[in-house]
Protein backbone atom coordinates (compact mmCIF):
# COMPACT_ATOMS: atom_id res chain seq x y z
CA UNK A 1 0.00 0.00 0.00
CA UNK A 2 2.97 2.70 0.86
CA UNK A 3 4.65 1.37 -2.14
CA UNK A 4 1.92 2.60 -3.81
CA UNK A 5 1.11 5.39 -2.73
CA UNK A 6 5.17 6.31 -3.32
CA UNK A 7 4.38 5.73 -6.97
CA UNK A 8 1.36 6.89 -7.09
CA UNK A 9 2.83 11.22 -7.62
CA UNK A 10 5.84 9.65 -10.40
CA UNK A 11 2.79 7.52 -12.15
CA UNK A 12 1.09 10.95 -12.02
CA UNK A 13 3.60 13.36 -13.24
CA UNK A 14 4.57 10.53 -16.00
CA UNK A 15 1.23 10.33 -17.54
CA UNK A 16 0.23 13.18 -20.51
CA UNK A 17 -2.06 16.00 -18.76
CA UNK A 18 -5.17 16.95 -20.58
CA UNK A 19 -6.59 20.18 -20.43
CA UNK A 20 -10.25 20.68 -20.61
CA UNK A 21 -11.41 22.23 -24.26
CA UNK A 22 -12.88 25.63 -23.25
CA UNK A 23 -16.75 25.58 -23.18
CA UNK A 24 -19.53 28.31 -22.37
CA UNK A 25 -22.18 25.85 -22.31
CA UNK A 26 -20.38 23.35 -19.69
CA UNK A 27 -19.08 25.57 -17.22
CA UNK A 28 -19.26 24.15 -13.56
CA UNK A 29 -19.95 26.68 -11.16
CA UNK A 30 -19.76 29.48 -13.23
CA UNK A 31 -22.37 31.90 -15.40
CA UNK A 32 -23.16 31.93 -18.28
CA UNK A 33 -23.53 35.06 -20.79
CA UNK A 34 -26.50 36.91 -20.51
CA UNK A 35 -27.60 36.29 -24.18
CA UNK A 36 -26.96 32.12 -23.87
CA UNK A 37 -29.15 31.92 -20.55
CA UNK A 38 -32.11 33.91 -21.70
CA UNK A 39 -31.82 31.58 -25.26
CA UNK A 40 -31.83 28.24 -23.20
CA UNK A 41 -34.99 30.14 -21.00
CA UNK A 42 -36.82 30.98 -24.42
CA UNK A 43 -36.42 27.10 -25.64
CA UNK A 44 -37.42 25.95 -22.11
CA UNK A 45 -41.06 26.75 -22.56
CA UNK A 46 -40.45 27.00 -26.97
CA UNK A 47 -40.10 23.54 -27.15
CA UNK A 48 -43.01 22.19 -25.04
CA UNK A 49 -45.16 23.78 -26.65
CA UNK A 50 -44.32 23.21 -30.21
CA UNK A 51 -44.17 19.46 -29.13
CA UNK A 52 -47.88 20.10 -28.01
CA UNK A 53 -49.00 21.78 -30.91
CA UNK A 54 -47.15 19.30 -33.14
CA UNK A 55 -48.66 16.09 -31.26
CA UNK A 56 -52.26 17.58 -30.53
CA UNK A 57 -52.33 18.56 -34.51
CA UNK A 58 -51.38 15.30 -36.10
CA UNK A 59 -53.92 13.74 -34.58
CA UNK A 60 -52.26 11.44 -32.93
CA UNK A 61 -54.18 11.77 -29.45
CA UNK A 62 -57.26 12.40 -29.51
CA UNK A 63 -58.73 15.99 -28.67
CA UNK A 64 -60.72 14.71 -25.57
CA UNK A 65 -57.49 13.82 -24.03
CA UNK A 66 -54.84 15.86 -25.70
CA UNK A 67 -56.30 19.69 -27.20
CA UNK A 68 -54.80 21.58 -29.40
CA UNK A 69 -53.35 25.00 -27.93
CA UNK A 70 -56.05 26.87 -29.81
CA UNK A 71 -58.77 25.12 -28.25
CA UNK A 72 -56.90 25.83 -24.60
CA UNK A 73 -56.71 29.70 -26.00
CA UNK A 74 -60.43 29.09 -26.43
CA UNK A 75 -61.59 27.80 -23.16
CA UNK A 76 -59.32 30.52 -21.80
CA UNK A 77 -60.97 33.48 -23.35
CA UNK A 78 -64.16 31.64 -22.58
CA UNK A 79 -63.65 31.60 -18.82
CA UNK A 80 -62.49 34.96 -18.49
CA UNK A 81 -65.56 36.32 -20.97
CA UNK A 82 -67.45 34.45 -18.01
CA UNK A 83 -65.51 36.24 -15.19
CA UNK A 84 -64.92 32.39 -13.58
CA UNK A 85 -61.46 32.70 -14.43
CA UNK A 86 -61.43 35.54 -12.69
CA UNK A 87 -63.37 34.74 -9.37
CA UNK A 88 -61.28 31.35 -8.98
CA UNK A 89 -58.08 32.89 -9.15
CA UNK A 90 -59.00 35.09 -6.67
CA UNK A 91 -60.28 32.75 -3.83
CA UNK A 92 -57.64 30.46 -4.51
CA UNK A 93 -54.89 33.05 -4.00
CA UNK A 94 -56.75 34.41 -1.01
CA UNK A 95 -56.44 31.02 0.41
CA UNK A 96 -52.91 30.13 -0.18
CA UNK A 97 -51.73 33.63 1.03
CA UNK A 98 -53.86 33.64 3.91
CA UNK A 99 -52.00 30.03 4.59
CA UNK A 100 -48.66 30.19 3.70
CA UNK A 101 -48.75 33.70 5.68
CA UNK A 102 -50.08 32.38 9.15
CA UNK A 103 -47.56 29.65 8.43
CA UNK A 104 -44.65 31.99 7.69
CA UNK A 105 -45.29 34.11 11.01
CA UNK A 106 -45.35 31.19 13.05
CA UNK A 107 -42.37 29.51 11.52
CA UNK A 108 -40.11 32.09 11.54
CA UNK A 109 -39.63 32.66 14.84
CA UNK A 110 -39.75 29.36 16.22
CA UNK A 111 -36.94 28.36 13.55
CA UNK A 112 -35.14 31.05 14.89
CA UNK A 113 -35.70 30.67 18.20
CA UNK A 114 -35.16 26.70 18.05
CA UNK A 115 -31.39 27.27 15.64
CA UNK A 116 -30.72 29.52 18.32
CA UNK A 117 -31.17 27.78 21.78
CA UNK A 118 -30.79 23.92 22.04
CA UNK A 119 -32.78 24.19 24.51
CA UNK A 120 -35.69 25.41 22.07
CA UNK A 121 -34.66 22.80 19.88
CA UNK A 122 -35.01 20.01 22.09
CA UNK A 123 -38.53 21.26 23.07
CA UNK A 124 -39.68 21.53 19.82
CA UNK A 125 -37.48 19.12 17.20
CA UNK A 126 -39.17 15.60 18.35
CA UNK A 127 -42.78 16.81 17.90
CA UNK A 128 -42.71 18.78 14.86
CA UNK A 129 -40.46 15.84 13.79
CA UNK A 130 -42.90 13.52 14.40
CA UNK A 131 -45.98 15.65 12.93
CA UNK A 132 -44.18 16.66 9.63
CA UNK A 133 -44.10 13.22 8.07
CA UNK A 134 -48.08 12.95 8.68
CA UNK A 135 -49.38 14.02 5.25
CA UNK A 136 -50.73 17.62 5.41
CA UNK A 137 -54.12 16.11 3.25
CA UNK A 138 -54.66 13.43 5.76
CA UNK A 139 -56.32 16.10 7.84
CA UNK A 140 -58.47 16.89 5.55
CA UNK A 141 -61.40 15.09 7.17
CA UNK A 142 -60.48 16.60 10.65
CA UNK A 143 -60.54 20.02 9.28
CA UNK A 144 -63.59 19.56 7.98
CA UNK A 145 -65.55 18.08 11.14
CA UNK A 146 -64.32 21.00 13.51
CA UNK A 147 -64.66 23.74 11.25
CA UNK A 148 -67.47 22.69 8.37
CA UNK A 149 -66.70 23.46 5.00
CA UNK A 150 -66.52 27.35 4.50
CA UNK A 151 -62.40 28.88 4.17
CA UNK A 152 -61.19 27.78 7.88
CA UNK A 153 -60.54 23.92 6.46
CA UNK A 154 -58.89 25.39 3.71
CA UNK A 155 -56.57 27.80 4.80
CA UNK A 156 -55.44 25.47 7.67
CA UNK A 157 -55.02 22.46 5.63
CA UNK A 158 -51.99 25.50 4.01
CA UNK A 159 -50.85 25.96 7.32
CA UNK A 160 -50.08 22.73 8.55
CA UNK A 161 -48.61 21.98 5.60
CA UNK A 162 -45.93 24.45 5.59
CA UNK A 163 -45.49 25.26 8.91
CA UNK A 164 -43.02 22.31 9.56
CA UNK A 165 -40.82 22.71 6.60
CA UNK A 166 -40.66 26.49 6.51
CA UNK A 167 -39.62 26.02 10.61
CA UNK A 168 -37.17 23.37 10.31
CA UNK A 169 -35.55 25.02 6.68
CA UNK A 170 -35.13 28.82 9.02
CA UNK A 171 -33.70 26.96 11.94
CA UNK A 172 -31.11 25.23 9.67
CA UNK A 173 -30.31 28.73 8.31
CA UNK A 174 -29.34 29.73 11.75
CA UNK A 175 -27.11 26.84 11.89
CA UNK A 176 -24.82 28.36 9.38
CA UNK A 177 -24.48 31.69 11.08
CA UNK A 178 -20.77 31.56 11.52
CA UNK A 179 -19.42 31.56 15.31
CA UNK A 180 -16.79 34.33 14.84
CA UNK A 181 -19.97 36.22 14.21
CA UNK A 182 -21.34 35.68 17.17
CA UNK A 183 -18.23 35.46 19.60
CA UNK A 184 -16.99 39.43 18.02
CA UNK A 185 -20.87 40.06 18.79
CA UNK A 186 -20.81 39.30 22.11
CA UNK A 187 -17.01 40.82 22.91
CA UNK A 188 -18.33 43.82 21.46
CA UNK A 189 -21.16 43.78 24.21
CA UNK A 190 -23.99 42.68 22.22
CA UNK A 191 -26.83 41.61 24.82
CA UNK A 192 -29.25 37.93 23.57
CA UNK A 193 -31.98 40.36 21.45
CA UNK A 194 -29.26 42.08 19.88
CA UNK A 195 -27.55 39.44 18.84
CA UNK A 196 -30.72 37.53 18.01
CA UNK A 197 -32.58 40.79 15.72
CA UNK A 198 -29.19 42.59 14.85
CA UNK A 199 -27.08 39.62 13.88
CA UNK A 200 -28.58 36.37 13.31
CA UNK A 201 -32.04 37.61 11.66
CA UNK A 202 -30.19 39.67 8.94
CA UNK A 203 -27.73 36.82 8.14
CA UNK A 204 -30.42 34.00 7.71
CA UNK A 205 -32.74 36.67 5.99
CA UNK A 206 -31.90 35.36 2.15
CA UNK A 207 -32.40 31.69 3.34
CA UNK A 208 -35.69 32.75 5.32
CA UNK A 209 -36.98 34.37 1.34
CA UNK A 210 -35.37 31.12 -0.27
CA UNK A 211 -37.20 28.90 2.15
CA UNK A 212 -40.22 30.79 1.55
CA UNK A 213 -40.22 30.49 -2.57
CA UNK A 214 -39.57 26.81 -1.99
CA UNK A 215 -42.69 26.09 0.12
CA UNK A 216 -44.96 28.33 -1.64
CA UNK A 217 -45.01 25.80 -4.01
CA UNK A 218 -46.24 23.30 -1.59
CA UNK A 219 -49.12 25.83 -0.90
CA UNK A 220 -50.54 25.55 -4.38
CA UNK A 221 -50.41 21.90 -4.57
CA UNK A 222 -52.40 21.93 -0.94
CA UNK A 223 -55.02 24.52 -1.90
CA UNK A 224 -55.46 22.58 -5.09
CA UNK A 225 -56.26 19.31 -2.59
CA UNK A 226 -58.57 21.23 -0.56
CA UNK A 227 -60.53 22.43 -3.30
CA UNK A 228 -60.96 18.77 -5.06
CA UNK A 229 -62.42 17.79 -2.28
CA UNK A 230 -64.74 21.06 -0.86
CA UNK A 231 -65.30 24.12 -2.70
CA UNK A 232 -67.61 26.06 -4.63
CA UNK A 233 -64.84 28.64 -6.03
CA UNK A 234 -61.15 27.97 -6.91
CA UNK A 235 -58.82 27.22 -9.68
CA UNK A 236 -58.94 23.54 -8.27
CA UNK A 237 -62.94 23.33 -8.14
CA UNK A 238 -62.63 24.50 -11.74
CA UNK A 239 -60.84 21.82 -12.59
CA UNK A 240 -62.48 19.19 -10.90
CA UNK A 241 -66.06 20.32 -12.51
CA UNK A 242 -63.75 20.19 -15.74
CA UNK A 243 -62.79 16.44 -15.29
CA UNK A 244 -66.43 15.88 -14.80
CA UNK A 245 -68.15 16.99 -18.09
CA UNK A 246 -64.86 15.76 -20.08
CA UNK A 247 -63.86 19.79 -20.81
CA UNK A 248 -60.00 18.84 -21.15
CA UNK A 249 -59.40 21.95 -22.84
CA UNK A 250 -60.15 24.05 -19.32
CA UNK A 251 -58.21 21.83 -17.42
CA UNK A 252 -55.44 22.35 -19.28
CA UNK A 253 -56.01 26.42 -19.15
CA UNK A 254 -56.87 25.78 -15.24
CA UNK A 255 -53.16 24.45 -14.40
CA UNK A 256 -51.21 26.52 -17.27
CA UNK A 257 -52.99 29.65 -15.19
CA UNK A 258 -51.77 27.82 -11.73
CA UNK A 259 -48.48 27.61 -13.33
CA UNK A 260 -48.03 31.19 -14.72
CA UNK A 261 -49.45 32.15 -11.15
CA UNK A 262 -46.45 30.13 -9.35
CA UNK A 263 -43.99 31.40 -11.63
CA UNK A 264 -45.10 35.35 -10.69
CA UNK A 265 -45.00 34.47 -6.60
CA UNK A 266 -41.52 32.76 -7.73
CA UNK A 267 -40.23 36.19 -9.99
CA UNK A 268 -41.47 38.44 -7.06
CA UNK A 269 -39.58 36.25 -4.03
CA UNK A 270 -36.16 36.98 -6.46
CA UNK A 271 -37.10 40.63 -6.43
CA UNK A 272 -37.39 40.99 -2.83
CA UNK A 273 -34.44 38.99 -2.06
CA UNK A 274 -32.59 41.20 -4.24
CA UNK A 275 -34.10 44.32 -3.22
CA UNK A 276 -34.02 43.74 0.63
CA UNK A 277 -30.82 41.73 0.71
CA UNK A 278 -28.16 43.33 -1.69
CA UNK A 279 -25.56 43.04 0.25
CA UNK A 280 -26.06 38.70 -0.16
CA UNK A 281 -26.61 39.52 -4.21
CA UNK A 282 -22.78 40.48 -3.89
Amino acid sequence: MNRYAEDLPENNSARPRKMLSPSVFWRIGEDIPKKLAWTLMALSIFIPVALWWIVSNAGIVAPLFLPTPAQVWGAFQRLLATGDLQKDITYSLFRVLSGFSLAALIAIPLGILMGTFSSIRALMEPIIGIVRYMPAPAFIPLLILYFGLGEEPKILLIFIGTLFFNTLMVMDAVKFVPKELLETSYTLGGQRKQVLLQVIFPFILPSIIDAGRVNMAASWNLVIVSELVAATEGLGRRISVAQRFLKTDEIFAGLIVIGLIGLTIDLLFRLLLRVSCKWAND
